[in-house]
């Protein structure tokens, strides 16, 4: 017996791609995204990372993303629960 459940792995967004697959989504868009949903706040109280609590701008943090794998990897992970549980919430 198989239960339907709608999870992070088959989500997906309003063109029908799969939210964790980031088809088309730039870095720039995940942050800006990211932003405008938690603020600068919220994200270093997720994420605790430098570059959303000592003057962040979406620029500075671009390049510390760009930079740094562990952390980019942390901030894409997010977005995609984040988008997941928004597209999840809007089918309920």
């Amino acid at each position: 017996m198989s239960v339907s459940t709608s999870s992070a792995s088959d989500a997906r967004d309003e063109n029908g791609h799969l939210i964790r697959e980031l088809h088309g989504v730039t870095l720039a868009s995940i942050v800006e995204y990211l932003q405008a949903h938690y603020g600068w706040s919220g994200l270093d109280q997720r994420l605790r990372m430098n570059c959303f609590a000592e003057n962040p701008s979406v620029k500075s943090t671009l390049t510390f993303l760009r930079r740094t794998p562990w952390a980019r990897a942390k901030v894409e992970a997010l977005y995609i629960d984040t988008r997941t549980a928004e597209v999840n919430a809007k089918h309920k």
